[in-house]
């Protein structure tokens, strides 16, 4: 981040990493025999790193194991919480439509097993005067998404009370409509309830998974971001009316909550080639120059 203000706007004031769709098998198993997905969260944890980032929290939102196994649970539970520690940030695990509540509970949350285990997986998480406010939208069994008349209530209560800093929502299945005929079978029902439990409250942006695909949508007043997955991507230039995930297009969200707002950005993960390059010495320079000077020398077609 810049020592110097640069521009018209201050610092953020958080970073959350926001990940997605993991899906990861037991004993290293290959998702449908070809695509690695245990490489690509490597990958993206290890830009991070190289980046010199410092996120505040990573949110992961759901299908996290792709069968709800105890070993594939425990894998990422290992990977991810390591890079976490090192960058002291919190973790944040969001139940999906292929997670299993008792593993996740016992596996990902290290909580004991108890007659709850396969109630709901609702959490909140204060960061820094954020709240991070994590919904399970999943149905034993089925793939769309679903919120009882208590977790409602229980969200209702959560937001009486704003936070100091507001509140980021993170659920599995994401309250926007999308192209795919297919994956509309499995959206997240009856969202209007949701809408009225959240209208007009602190939550400041919704981190959403399940798709396959990033994008970006409103919903009743609030920004919705959905992060692409890290194992493999829907393409949405396929055929019309087919349904096709493809190994390409993995990427990685960064959320940085701003004073006034929430701006979100794809990361893809990946080594690419350098097509222009301009070093941290350079920024140094800019820095070091009045406000007038710093036009001339980096705005101006000529510079």
């Amino acid at each position: 981040m810049s020592a110097v203000q640069l521009g018209q706007h201050a610092p953020a004031t958080h970073l959350i990493v926001h990940l997605s769709d993991t899906h990861f098998l037991g004993d290293r198993a290959l998702l449908y025999g070809t695509i690695d997905t245990d490489s690509t969260v490597y990958r993206a944890l290890a830009q991070l790193d190289r980046s010199g980032l410092r996120p505040d929290a990573l949110v992961i939102t759901g299908d996290v194991a792709d069968r709800g196994e105890d070993q594939a649970y425990r894998r990422v539970r290992d990977i991810v919480e390591s890079a976490a520690a090192a960058w002291g940030a919190h973790v944040i695990w969001v139940m999906g439509n292929h997670d299993k509540r008792e593993p996740f509970r016992t596996e990902l949350l290290r909580e004991p097993t108890s007659a709850t285990s396969d109630e709901p997986i609702d959490r909140v998480t204060m960061v820094n005067g954020l709240r991070i406010i994590a919904i399970d939208t999943s149905v034993p069994g089925y793939h769309h998404g679903e919120l009882s008349p208590a977790q409602l209530d229980w969200l209702a209560r959560e937001l009486r009370e704003p936070a100091p800093n507001g509140t980021v929502l993170a659920l599995h299945h994401p309250p926007v409509p999308t192209p795919l005929a297919l994956m509309s079978v499995l959206e997240l029902r009856e969202q209007s309830r949701l809408a009225d439990v959240v209208r007009g409250s602190d939550i400041r942006g919704i981190l959403g998974g399940h798709l396959h695909y990033s994008t970006h949508g409103l919903f009743a007043g609030i920004p919705v971001s959905v992060a692409a997955a890290t194992c493999y991507t829907m393409d949405l230039s396929a055929p019309e009316r087919e349904l096709t995930g493809v190994d390409g297009g993995q990427s990685l969200a960064l959320v940085h909550v701003y004073a006034d707002q929430v701006v979100h950005s794809a990361v893809p993960i990946g080594d690419f080639a350098a097509a222009t390059h301009f070093p941290a010495a350079y920024l140094d320079v800019i820095e070091g120059l009045p406000p007038e000077e710093r036009a001339e020398k980096f705005s101006r077609h000529s510079s």
